[in-house]
This record gives C-alpha cells, sequence and structure tokens, in this order.
C-alpha cells in the first residue's frame, strides 16, 4: 500500500504553495498551518512533509516555531526539510519533535556532514532529497541547478547508507500536470531496495493508483489537496488505519 504524505511548506509562518519552486508565485493557502495539520489528523494521515522554504534558500532553519506547534500538538510523523545545513540545524530539528528529515543541498555541498549524520542519527531517520530539473539534481530551494545526474547522485549517497529518497520533478510542482511516472520507474528499475517517494505533479487519485502499481512507495501531495482536486475522503481508501 502506497503512503500518502500531505506537505505543508511554510513561509512568514504561512501554509503557502509555489508553482516550479518560483518563490514569486506564491499563493498562501492558510495562515495557520497546526489548522491544516489537525484536519490531516482528523482523516486519518498518518505522515506530513514540512518543508521550510525560507529555510531552504537561506544557510540555516528559519521556521521552527511552526514544527514545534504542528509536533506538539499532533501525532503526525512528521519529516521536516528546508535550510538544514549544521550539525546545530539537524539538532534542533530533532529536538522541536521531527521524527526524520529531508536534506538535498548538504549531499552535493558537503557529503561527508551527511555521512556523520546517517552514522549519528540512523539511515531510517535521514532522507535524501533529489530535487531534479529533467535530470540534473538542483539546490538552494531549487534556485541553483547542479551538473549532477539523479541516478548517479542517488548512487553514490546510497553506498553511504541512505534508505530513503524523495524525488521531485521541479518541472512538474505546483502545475497539477500528472507526476513524471518514465522517471519513478527507472528510479525503481535501478535501485529496488531503496524507499522511494514521489513528489510533484500529483493531481488525482488515479495518479496515487499509478504509482502504486509501479511500486513507488510513498506520494506527496500538495496543491491538488488545496485546491480541492483530491479530498481527504478519497484518500480513505490508501490509508491504514
Amino acid at each position: 500500500m502506497i503512503a500518502i504524505i500531505p506537505a505543508i511548506d511554510i513561509i512568514g509562518g504561512k501554509c503557502v504553495r509555489l508553482r516550479q519552486g518560483n518563490y514569486t508565485e506564491k499563493k498562501v493557502y492558510n495562515e495557520n498551518p497546526l489548522e491544516v495539520a489537525l484536519a490531516f489528523e482528523d482523516a486519518g494521515i498518518k505522515r506530513l512533509h514540512m518543508v521550510d522554504l525560507e529555510g531552504a534558500k537561506s544557510s540555516h532553519v528559519v521556521n521552527i516555531n511552526i514544527l514545534e506547534l504542528i509536533t506538539s500538538k499532533t501525532k503526525l510523523i512528521v519529516d521536516f526539510g528546508g535550510g538544514i545545513k549544521s550539525d546545530e540545524d539537524i539538532k534542533k530539528v530533532f529536538n522541536s519533535g521531527a521524527h526524520m528529515v529531508t536534506v538535498g543541498s548538504i549531499a552535493i555541498s558537503n557529503p561527508g556532514l551527511l555521512n556523520s549524520w546517517i552514522r549519528k542519527y540512523g539511515s531510517e531517520k535521514i532522507i535524501l532529497g533529489a530535487d531534479v530539473r529533467g535530470t540534473k539534481i538542483a539546490i538552494s530551494g531549487w534556485l541553483d541547478t547542479t551538473d549532477s545526474d539523479i541516478f548517479d547522485f542517488i548512487a553514490g549517497k546510497n553506498y553511504a547508507g541512505i534508505q530513503k529518497v524523495l524525488c521531485t520533478d521541479i518541472s512538474r510542482d505546483g502545475m497539477l500536470s500528472g507526476p513524471a511516472f518514465d522517471l519513478y520507474k527507472e528510479l525503481r528499475q535501478r535501485f529496488n531496495n531503496l524507499y522511494i517517494i514521489a513528489s510533484g505533479g500529483v493531481t488525482s487519485v488515479n495518479d496515487i493508483s499509478e504509482l502504486e502499481k509501479n511500486r513507488i512507495d510513498a506520494a506527496i501531495l500538495g496543491k491538488a489537496l488545496y485546491e480541492h482536486l483530491i479530498t481527504l475522503e478519497e484518500l480513505k481508501r490508501f490509508i491504514i488505519t
């Protein structure tokens, strides 16, 4: 059964969505992220993906207070990403209640630090964020595109002990155009033992079913939920109680 993971993206303490990672195309969906998280929990959702968008394009975590609020007021299993670039950052995030962290930029800029986190916290708590334009990895809140190919990138980190990868096709994020099925199929073929989380473009329950058929482990939902193209009621068939 594919895991359903709604996303809450934060700017200025508010729940927002971007288009293709463009910070100038921001839409505020709720000024109270806790309200959104509680609605997810009430619907039977178990997991939550939180992104500190301000932290993602800076050198440190910014919206730690929202993480603390949600983890203290819900029982959601939260993975948190955005701005985790130092030992102090990751310690702060875990101390604030996150169960897992999603890191991407640091895997490019300081892979030795990433490996030290895997050793210290365990591979089950570290999710590798592999955000792509085409097949090239993008970092720093998607503001910079590297020369690193996604398959080489994941292979290198896989050997270091990474077990979970969150892959976002930036061109589809917030576009409601359907997931990058071919990309996820190839990831599954190449990395059969990895836990693969698909992100970007999920627009309908049919998209979720198709990802499940392709043995993708989890799907992140964002704009489709906020625009009511997918309802929480529809998701109940995918939720294990």
